[in-house]
Formats: structure tokens, sequence, C-alpha cells
């Protein structure tokens, strides 16, 4: 089963990894708009074909946000962040700079001293104003599920030609400014075995880790019903034996 979030703005929710977030979602609230379509995805499989794309306006995101600060202002309820996530991937919406930068501004008068948090898969990184925009927030999480381009393409399943090294040297691009999340997983999909926890697999992705230099590298793994139903969660003990060779090379990690 599939998890849409039905509002603008939703939670707080109590996150894994953010702890008390208010979340932000720029997609229409009835279809997964996404430029991949991950095995793993909790909002279900991608089908531009038969999304709605009306996405919502600057001046109603907006208004939503600002009304949702006054209600958790007045009700003084606790927030960490500000999390842009929801159904898809936020960097698509049409106005996602002119967003960002307004949202800014909200959050230096309501809650000044809470980071805002982008949740993204990457694609858009070639697009100057979404790198622009990444940039001015204070916490660029994104997506690094495999180190070869053979295991991208069966776990992500961009829409896009983009091989995986497109995506590394953007990544790149932050200058070691950046959190990447890696979900770990294994199982059968479409008659083949996908396990990124493969020792060939561990060794391309901690190369490019090496290449990257992110922060933080933020390890999970499947916690939800995912639309690929054979897939199996990893456990923990090599969760953390990942985070391990992550520690090795000089870049830290944490499981969640």
């Amino acid at each position: 089963m599939s998890i849409l979030f039905n509002q603008i703005v939703f939670g707080p929710i109590q996150s894994r990894r953010f702890g008390s977030s208010l979340g932000i979602n720029l997609l229409p609230l009835d279809n997964k708009i996404c430029n991949f379509n991950c095995i793993y995805c909790e909002c279900g499989w991608t089908d531009l074909k038969s999304v709605n794309e009306k996405f919502f306006s600057l001046k109603v995101i907006i208004e939503e946000v600002e009304k949702k600060f006054k209600v958790l202002i007045e009700s003084k309820t606790y927030i960490d962040c500000i999390t842009f996530a929801g159904n898809g991937e936020p960097t698509m919406h049409p106005y996602f700079f002119d967003i960002i930068e307004k949202i800014i501004v909200l959050r230096d008068i309501y809650f000044p001293e809470k980071k805002i948090v982008v949740l993204s898969n990457s694609a858009l990184l070639g697009n100057k104003k979404v790198l622009k925009a990444l940039k001015k927030v204070d916490l660029r999480v994104l997506k690094l599920d495999a180190g070869t381009n053979d295991l991208f393409l069966k776990i992500n399943k961009p829409l896009s030609s983009k091989k995986i090294g497109w995506y590394i040297e953007k990544l790149k691009e932050f200058n070691g400014d950046l959190i990447i999340q890696t979900i770990f997983l294994r199982g059968n999909y479409e008659n083949q075995y996908i396990d990124n926890t493969q020792e060939n697999e561990l060794k391309a992705w901690l190369f490019a880790l090496g290449e990257i230099r992110p922060k933080l590298v933020m390890i999970y793994t499947i916690d939800r019903d995912t639309p690929a139903n054979s897939l199996e969660k990893i456990p923990n003990e090599t969760l953390e034996s990942i985070a391990e060779k992550v520690r090795n090379i000089g870049i830290d990690a944490k499981v969640y």
C-alpha cells in the first residue's frame, strides 16, 4: 500500500533522522510526482502518464506554511526542523527556488533557530536555480543508493538517461556541505536479485563517497511497505558494519 500525504504542510511528525519534523509537501495530494521510480518508495510507483500535474501555486503554499507556523507558535508546539519531503521529488515544483527563498524568510520570523531540510534524489542538480536553492537551505540530504550504474538503474529506475557518474559529479559541487542518504535492501525484482550490501557494490559506493566527501552518511533500510513486494530489510548488524566502513575512509556515518 502506498502512502501519500494529503496536506501541503503536515506534522510535526517524529522522524528517525530529524526528530520533530514539520513536513512540507510541494506535490499534488493525489499523485506521486518524481523523476525516479525507486523500487522501495513508500509513495508507490511513478506513473507520470496519469499524474495530475496541477502543482499548488506559490501563493497557496506560502499561505499554508505561514498559517501552520502561527498555529505551532500559539500552541507552543516544539519542532526540530522544517523538512521538504512529500509525494515525490520536491525540486520538481516549477517555483522551488522562490518557495525556498520565501520560507527562509518565514522561518527567520517564526522559528529562527530551526533548520530547513530538503530531501532530494539529486536528479535536477543540473538546473542552476535548483542547485542555488539547495545551497540556501541548512541541510541538503541527497540520495545515493548505489555506486555502480547497473545497480543504480535497478534500484532507483530514473526516468532520464543520466548515468550514476553524472550524479556523483554534481554531488561533488557541494564541496562536502551535504548529507548522503542511502537505503540498503535486498530481494528479487523482475527476475533479478538486487542487493546493494554485496562487497563489490559496497566498494563502488564507498569510492563514490570518497569522491563526494559528505559531512554525514545516513544509513537505513526499508521500514514500510514497498511497491516491489519481495524486498527484505537488512539486519542492523550489517548496517552498522557498513557504517564502520564509511568511518574508516574518514566520513561520519549513522545508522537509523
